[in-house]
């Protein structure tokens, strides 16, 4: 079932709901005044700014007049004004509830609605017939609660646009417009309209209109609001951009690789917005007992107030009030609210951080974790890599190796890959060429040129198929000691070489475990590399349990084994190796500088690629449900304790005279309870995320690594 966007109630998907399409999504609501408030949020802002303008100073004077009459007939000029401020300010309600009964749904306008109206009726049946009824008049009830309850919905509207304040920097970072570089001339077009391979210029102080790759010129570039980086980045020919980051100094040229929907803001704003209109599973309770709530409490106030209009025999008139009592007080707004309000917030955060979160359930997964396997390629261990050393079995050179292993890897997504073009390049030797490459995750890459076959093996997989290695091992010995990983190189089934790979730390590996195993959390290494090279790096960053020579089936095999032994599994990786395990443990991490089918396995993405991002992004999902939670206690809480208020539970002690003060402040208390589940919220922009290190050490990189 869906939920409105606004106020998070549960909404039917009819065919005569009320729904808006944007982006390719429908969005469903409760009534026409939400569907404003989510079309044009701005507009619906001052449209209700406008209805208090003329309800607050109305109803203020309705009060003077009912409370303190200055000459007779003064109840008849104060039941003029409350009927402005019911039917013009307060028509909001009627047409709110109109859409509840239409779409056989309870909100909280159906509420109000009947509350207002049936003390407003009342009070114009007492002036209609003088001597019937009881002489009092509740003008200033109707009056005031309506004013109220819309200045919480003002409240809760502001609170909502500050909570906000992500999605909606996102979508001013993009310009409107792109210079495209075409047979010699710049022309201006539309954004929407640019095209992959296109060439577009970008002039100092301008932002990027499109994800692409700087073919010439040199800026520095300011990434903050995308990757958190706070010092803008030096950029250069085959460097990357993103849509949205601002150009600093130079001019330059960018070859346009991902435009429109497919940019990484674009992608950004999705996940937010799914995020923002998902439900973490322990809401669902709530959502079944607010869809049942608003008729609970009209039959409740329906109830008591008849209840109390035959026990207060000397002012009947008092179940007229404990009916619109009850019926503001309670506050289904409240459990809607709980989920997305918390989302809303705590998403926008995390996107502040350079967290990114694919909906609720990942947050409420991320919560529980217990337990971390990373990957060490990449992941422990800088993306960037660099050849240590080539070794050749002679005949061979070590320029043939080379050449062989670099034709091999052209064109694959993999931080090998790109060591050995850059090795390769930086000696002079051109890659071997090859009709034919596939990739095999966990043993390497094969290749065939019509004549002959040839294949790079990795680590350990190596060894399995070539135990006998000869004048290598010595070679192999002194690179594992170094803690190096290498790979085999194989021509016609017969090894030809080998290729060692250095590999730094990733920044802030040691700092981002040290706070998991602080906080209680199991932190293993998981990796198809040789087991020299990763207990190296193991103790390096002072990880105990290790797991080497593991295929991309082991990875999955272990982390079931790890849940089957009832651990809440997250799998932290960034390569093609680690996409099954992404997708098999409880939560996949991936990081923003890994290959695109590990991101697309990952419930959460790292775009800064810092694994101190790791505590952080499980500090904030904690606090995201905690936060949840807190909500829902409170709207459980608010009802459990003023209902029974409204329906009289004080009347023994404070005497009937109270029920002309407390349909007023349920109002009150009513907008107060929505307006504290929106605070409670927005508390989370502020919330500690642990002791991880500084931030923004790791720029995105968004092509292969």
């Amino acid at each position: 079932m869906p939920t409105d966007p606004v106020c998070g109630m549960a909404v039917e998907d009819a065919p005569d709901a009320l729904r808006l399409s944007r982006d390719n999504r429908t969005y469903y609501f409760c009534s026409h005044e939400c569907l404003q408030a989510f079309a044009a949020p701005e507009e619906a802002r001052r449209r209700l700014a406008r209805r208090l303008a003329v309800a607050w100073p109305l109803a203020v004077l309705t009060a003077f007049l009912t409370w303190r009459p200055l000459l007779p007939g003064s109840e008849y000029v104060a039941g003029a004004l409350a009927a402005v401020v019911q039917f013009y300010p307060g028509s909001v309600f009627y047409v709110g509830a109109r859409d509840a009964l239409r779409q056989r749904v309870g909100n909280m306008d159906l509420l109000i609605a009947v509350g207002t109206t049936a003390a407003f009726l009342y009070s114009v049946a007492v002036l209609a017939l003088p001597g019937r009824l009881a002489p009092s008049v509740y003008f200033d009830a109707s009056a005031l609660i309506v004013t109220v309850i819309l200045t919480g919905n003002y409240l809760e509207a502001l609170t909502r646009r500050r909570a906000g304040s992500a999605l909606r920097k996102l979508a001013e970072m993009l310009p409107t417009t792109a210079i495209v570089l075409a047979g010699g001339s710049e022309k201006v077009r539309p954004r929407d309209e640019l095209q992959v391979g296109e060439r577009v210029r970008v002039r100092p102080g301008e932002r990027f209109p499109a994800d692409g790759t700087v073919a010439e010129g040199i800026s520095s570039v300011d990434e903050a609001l995308l990757t958190g980086e706070a010092t803008p980045v030096r950029k250069g020919p085959g460097a990357s951009v993103l849509a949205g980051s601002k150009n600093g100094d130079g001019s330059l040229v960018v070859e346009v690789r991902r435009a429109g929907p497919d940019t990484f803001v674009a992608s950004v704003g999705r996940l937010l917005q799914d995020a923002e209109l998902s439900r973490v599973p322990l809401q669902r309770q709530a959502d079944r007992l607010a869809s049942v709530f608003a008729p609970f409490t009209l039959a409740l106030a329906a109830v008591t107030g008849a209840l109390w209009f035959v026990l207060a025999r000397e002012d009947p008139t008092v179940g007229i009030l404990v009916f619109v009592t009850v019926a503001v007080t309670a506050c289904p707004c409240a459990f809607g609210l709980a989920t997305p309000a918390a989302l809303l917030v705590g998403t926008g955060r995390a996107a502040d951080e350079g967290i990114l979160f694919r909906g609720g359930d990942a947050i409420e997964r991320a919560a529980r974790i217990d337990t971390v396997l990373l990957d060490k390629t990449g992941t422990l261990t800088a993306s960037s890599l660099s050849v240590g050393s080539v070794g050749a079995l002679a005949p061979v050179t070590e320029a043939e190796v080379l050449s062989t292993a670099a034709g091999l890897e052209t064109g694959i997504d993999h931080p090998f890959a790109e060591a050995l073009l850059r090795e390769a390049a930086r000696r002079g030797v051109g890659p071997e060429a090859f009709t034919e490459r596939r990739l095999e995750p966990g043993r390497g890459v094969v290749g065939h040129d019509g004549r002959r076959s040839a294949c790079l093996l990795r680590g350990d997989g190596a060894r399995a198929e070539h135990p006998d290695l000869g004048p290598l091992e010595p070679w192999i010995a002194a690179s594992e000691s170094e803690g190096r990983s290498w790979s085999l190189v194989v021509r016609d089934g017969h090894p030809i070489g080998a290729v060692s790979f250095r590999n730094p730390l990733a920044p802030g590996a040691s700092e981002a475990l040290a706070e998991l195993v602080a906080e209680g959390v199991r932190v293993t290494m998981v990796t198809g590399d040789n087991d020299r090279a990763a207990r190296s790096v193991a103790r390096a960053v002072g990880i105990g349990d290790v797991h080497a020579g593991v295929l991309p089936e082991g990875k999955v095999a272990l982390v079931r084994q790890y849940q089957g032994e009832g651990h809440a599994v997250a799998f932290v990786g960034d390569g093609i190796n680690d996409a099954a395990a992404l997708a098999a443990a409880d939560l996949g991490v991936a990081l923003g500088t890994g290959s695109e089918v590990a991101k697309e396995s990952g419930q959460v993405l790292l775009v800064r690629s810092d694994l101190r991002d790791v505590p952080r992004a499980l500090h904030l999902a904690r606090a995201i449900v905690g936060r949840v939670r807190r909500n829902l206690l409170w709207a459980i809480g608010y009802n459990a304790v003023l209902l029974p208020i409204a329906a009289g539970a004080l009347v023994p002690t404070l005497g009937l005279g109270i029920y002309r003060y407390l349909p007023v402040l349920g109002a009150v208390a009513m907008g107060l309870s929505s307006t504290t589940v929106l605070l409670n919220s927005l508390s989370l922009r502020w919330a500690p995320l642990g002791r991880a290190g500084p931030k923004g050490l790791s720029p995105l990189t968004t092509g292969p690594a």
